[in-house]
């Protein structure tokens, strides 16, 4: 049981013993041979989060480049430094723990700094995606009660439209990135450079006062309705952090490109991990042929993570944009496994490529694909078999189970019988914002239901068969068929609607629409119905390609969408 406080604690009281003694009384501990007759204390028991990483390693390697941003390079000693000043400065501006602090940033220093100062203040992060429309990051605002927004200036319009739909009002504070200066206005009264100078290196940043405690919030696509708010504590936090290092085998000074999104699950906790091992953060404010290639070659970059669109990226550069690699890359991407040939392509560029598996609710990446030295005597086909399986637990996750989910029972580990994947452990979502009923229905019988159908093979690896909420990734990015359907419906000459996935060389999948028209619908083409979707959707949602025929379904009218992805494999 974790130490409790009523009150937060400072990491000054943890250190030195400040704590009133009742906030360690540990309450119905059996007698055994082994009770020493002491409660927990601040000398053997601190609660468990990553923002300490970041301190250590200012101190062990203060000079040490913790961040590549352009032409600039950053300190471990500055990176702390500007980190505490950014959460004194939010307490001077009335953050108080538990109050969200809402950014939209790119891959950039702020947004590294936000990962350490914003949860040094007490308050938790909530990272916006930048690809969602003006109405998504509104509500999102309102539900999480945004107290303090930080944005980049490229976002400054989009944000302007989202604040004017929102019922919070909170403080605005915009970075004009100087290595690469964005033309969008200058929201709220103060730059970030200007809010950072307010605050004092030696503020004395908080501790959580229970490891339980909330670290960041992070929605998912919204599957059903509007998106759900995923709270993460500083336990998970902290597990994932290193979970990420081991399984990764980052070495100590490790060099990390960012071609993942930060917004998506804290970037898989890999902000937290570059500390661990005192590694380089190399940012990447737009993900480019020449810009990867390049930084690849001159940074010396030893691992990066993305979608399979990130490989095909770097693949399809001009020749003379690419560079020899004088050393192997270890490339960690989720969703769909790569095909053979993009495997193969990788390879002969300097990728080791890993596959992985994971959700919003697990931090990102709690399954791995750990490749077994043996399964490279495999024939290729063989080894596409292998590759192509999600694959087992990290080190940090407790539990990961093939279940019916009704019975609850472990299905057989035969390759072929369909259950639900399921997840236990500590890194695991605390659950839910303001939504006790998905949360509940999420731990139903102990485990957290991932919604993915899949399969258990006999050593034990896993492998998704389908997605029980029609969920289609398209270039790493989730889309719910459902929010397209609903804005085809909405259009008064369509009278049925459909959205299922179809293959993309690029982007891995995208959606294809299946449309019934009635009679105010005759002069519709597909060209109108992607017009109408792009008014009322993000871009990466619109469906590419649009079908106008009748739709199957069953006797009691449920539409068989297993007929529609039959029907897509034949374009």
């Amino acid at each position: 049981m974790p130490v409790k406080a009523s009150t937060p604690l400072l990491k000054k009281d943890l250190l030195n013993g400040r704590i009133p003694e009742n906030q360690l009384k540990v309450q119905n501990m059996p007698a055994s041979q082994y009770d020493t007759d002491l409660n927990k204390n601040p000398a053997n028991h601190q609660p468990l989060t990553p923002l300490g990483f970041l301190e250590r390693t200012a101190k062990v390697f203060p000079d040490h480049t913790a961040i590549i941003h352009g032409k600039s390079k950053t300190s471990y000693r500055d990176y702390y430094a500007r980190a505490v000043k950014l959460a004194s400065a939010l307490s001077k501006n009335g953050i108080e723990k538990n109050d969200t602090v809402s950014v939209m940033l790119a891959n950039t220093p702020p947004m590294l700094e936000a990962h350490y100062g914003v949860p040094m203040s007490g308050a938790v992060l909530h990272c916006m995606n930048t690809r969602l429309d003006a109405a998504i990051i509104a509500f999102q605002l309102d539900h999480a009660e945004t107290k303090l927004l930080i944005i980049d200036r490229e976002f400054s319009a989009l944000i302007k439209q989202a604040l004017d739909k929102a019922e919070v009002t909170p403080v605005v504070i915009t970075w004009d990135d100087p290595e690469f200066p964005q033309t969008g206005e200058m929201l709220g009264k103060l730059e970030y450079e200007q809010f950072i100078a307010q605050g004092d290196e030696d503020y004395q940043w908080q501790m959580p006062s229970d490891e339980w405690d909330a670290i960041s919030l992070n929605y998912t696509s919204g599957t059903t309705g509007n998106p759900k708010g995923v709270v993460y504590h500083h336990r998970g936090a902290y597990l994932l952090a290193q979970g990420n290092a081991l399984t990764a085998s980052m070495a100590k000074h490790s060099v990390y490109l960012w071609t993942l999104p930060m917004f998506h699950c804290n970037g898989w906790c890999f902000p937290w991990t570059l500390s661990v091992i005192a590694g380089t953060h190399v940012c990447l404010r737009q993900v480019r042929q020449k810009a990867m290639w390049d930084s690849l070659a001159e940074n010396r970059v030893t691992h990066l993570c993305g979608a399979p669109i990130v490989m095909s990226t770097l693949l399809s550069a001009d020749e003379k944009d690419k560079r020899d690699l004088t050393h192997e890359v270890e490339f960690f991407t989720a969703a769909a496994p790569p095909p053979e040939a993009v495997l193969a392509a990788m390879g002969e560029a300097g990728f080791n490529v890993t596959h992985l598996y994971g959700l919003t609710e697990t931090y990102g990446p709690a399954v791995v694909n750990d490749w077994n030295r043996d399964w490279d005597l495999l024939n290729p086909v063989e080894q596409a078999a292998k590759k192509s399986r999600q694959g087992v637990r990290y080190v940090c996750l407790e539990d990961l189970s093939v279940r019916d989910s009704e019975t609850m029972q472990s299905t057989p580990m035969d390759g072929e019988t369909i259950g639900e994947i399921m997840f236990r452990g500590n890194v695991v979502m605390k659950g839910y914002l303001k939504n006790p009923t998905a949360s509940a229905d999420a731990f139903k019988g102990g485990w957290f239901h991932s919604g993915d159908l899949g399969v258990a093979h006999e050593d034990g690896y896993i492998q998704i068969k389908d997605r029980s909420k029609d969920i289609i990734i398209s270039g790493g990015e989730n889309i719910s068929s459902i929010e397209i359907e609903d804005v085809l419906y909405k259009h008064e000459g369509i009278d049925t609607a459909a959205v299922v996935a179809i293959e993309d060389e690029k982007w891995g999948e995208t959606p294809c629409a299946f449309v019934e028209t009635n009679a105010r619908g005759g002069d519709l083409n597909e060209q109108a119905v992607i017009e109408w979707c792009r008014e009322h959707l993000a871009r990466f949602k619109v469906p590419k390609k649009v079908l106008f025929e009748e739709i199957p379904k069953t006797s009691t009218g449920k539409i068989q969408k297993y007929v529609l992805r039959q029907r897509v494999k034949s374009l």
